[in-house]
């Protein structure tokens, strides 16, 4: 281990880095256990399947306009209290979606739920790289990472078992010991960095936030529409689709006109070759990742008739795989390089899911089992190079804007890779379910395959790869000069 990697993962660093998995935990499973409560909701509130799908898209959109907030929000009060304001904010509206009397209440609760979220997933980044000086590597991602690998699949599990045997409130009233304890944590061990008069505390770009959190919420909106009646050329789908792809390339180009003023989302970082490329894999490892997780529950439940309890049970492998790939990851990018490992994780995730593409309702449980074990290790370790290497050649003012572009790239991503594989579901369900699935696998397949392009881009070696490598002069300082390795 170099000394780099000691410093990082001392024990303040692994201090801070519990404090901030024990308080994103909850956010990070709460966005998968509710989609499975779709019709115990609509059945308890005495509502329609319509109205109540809104629970999760009007989390998933507060998620979207509250991520470019998070820069500034940092800058100007400190990201430690913008991070215990956010699991408070979190935790409160959880508390009133538990509360919730009727549909209409249950939607306007959880979307301050999501605007919550949405500040607590790019903050637990952020503040884990501040927390390690800026120092990155693969070791300390794949720990903060964990619980975005880890929600989807144990989310189900956790739901399921609530569902079962308790009221659907406990889905929400879950979330209050967590944060408690996340809140006390951060509190303890969250080294203080309350901004000083210097500090640049400037105003909010609320042009660019008027352009970009409008922008994302239509794209991620028409994606979510994309698999009804209709398709794309739905009125539904088309017009926020088209309205946000538009706001977005006002937003870029508003973003990128020189001046003094700093654009909520800085996208000219961008240019840098280890963000631009990092964020472009993070958009494809989302797709690929929500791909599956989208498919494989329904698979279970739909074309094998299981109970969304034996169906999340049954996604365990998967979870384990997951969590194994955070052992090795670190050490097999120091040895092959970010690009390398990358390119592997996604083959082997394409490779992993071909049994599905194949399977019918009778395919041995066993079979299907460790073939999710084996997709687990391709989908954790796709996310943790790239998340690496992104923020090499960033300056330590930058990591907030390199941040919050990795996590929307990602949000859209996983978007884009569900919309994809729904609509390929929906479209082939004359033929029969179990043609249905096929196709829509080998769509899953096909987006893994496609994602190795983009990965081919990425800097060879992660910063602890060449940490032993001497640098002189101008390069000690200049944040981003690119080692030799990373033009390679």
């Amino acid at each position: 281990m170099t000394e780099t990697t000691e410093a990082k993962l001392s024990p303040q660093v692994k201090k801070a880095l519990i404090a901030l998995l024990v308080g994103g935990i909850a956010a990070i499973l709460d966005s998968t256990m509710v989609t499975l409560a779709i019709h115990t909701l609509v059945v308890k509130l005495h509502t329609t399947t319509g109205t109540i799908q809104w629970v999760t898209t009007g989390f998933l959109l507060a998620v979207a306009v509250a991520i470019p907030v998070t820069g500034w929000a940092e800058r100007r009060w400190g990201g430690k209290r913008v991070w215990m304001a956010a699991l408070v904010l979190f935790v409160l509206a959880s508390v009133l979606c538990a509360a919730a009397w009727n549909g209409a209440s249950l939607i306007g609760f959880r979307v301050l739920q999501g605007f919550g979220a949405g500040l607590i997933f790019p903050l637990m980044q952020t503040l884990a790289v501040r927390a390690a000086g800026g120092q990155v590597d693969s070791r300390l991602m794949a720990t903060v990472s964990l619980p975005i690998a880890l929600g989807p699949i144990l989310g189900p599990v956790i739901g399921g078992v609530i569902l079962d045997w308790l009221s659907w409130r406990w889905l929400f009233l879950i979330n209050v010991p967590v944060i408690a304890a996340g809140l006390l944590l951060a509190w303890r061990f969250l080294p203080a960095d309350r901004p000083g008069a210097t500090s640049g505390r400037g105003r909010l770009d609320w042009t660019g936030l008027a352009l970009l959190a409008p922008a994302l919420a239509g794209i991620l909106l028409g994606l979510s529409q994309l698999s009804r009646e209709g398709g794309i050329g739905h009125a539904g789908v088309l017009a926020p689709l088209v309205a946000g792809v538009v706001l977005l390339a006002a937003f870029v180009a508003w973003a990128a006109r020189p001046g003094e003023r700093e654009p909520i989302v800085d996208v000219r970082l961008l240019r840098v070759r280890s963000l631009g490329s990092a964020s472009a894999v993070l958009f494809t490892a989302g797709a690929a990742m929500y791909a599956g997780m989208f498919l494989l529950p329904l698979y279970y439940q739909q074309l094998r008739g299981d109970s969304v309890l034996d169906a999340g049970l049954l996604l365990i492998p998967q979870g384990v795989g997951a969590l194994a790939s955070r052992f090795v990851v670190g050490g097999l990018a120091d040895r092959f390089g970010a690009r390398a490992v990358t390119i592997g994780g996604f083959l082997l995730t394409a490779v992993a899911t071909v049994p599905f593409a194949l399977a019918g309702p009778d395919t041995s449980l066993w079979w299907l089992g460790a073939v999710l074990l084996v997709r687990g290790l391709g989908t954790g370790v796709v996310l943790i190079p790239p998340m690496s290497v992104a923020y090499q050649d960033i300056r330590p003012t930058d990591i907030p804007h390199a941040t919050m572009n990795t996590r929307i790239a990602q949000q859209v991503g996983a978007s884009f890779g569900t919309a994809v594989v729904a609509v390929a579901l929906q479209s082939l369900l004359g033929d029969g379910a179990a043609a249905a699935f096929h196709g829509a696998f080998w769509w899953a397949i096909g987006i893994a395959v496609v994602a190795v392009v983009p990965a081919v881009v990425l800097p060879a070696r992660t910063r602890a790869s060449r940490a032993a490598t001497p640098v002189h002069g101008d390069e000690a300082t200049s944040p981003r000069t690119a080692a030799p390795e990373e033009v390679a």
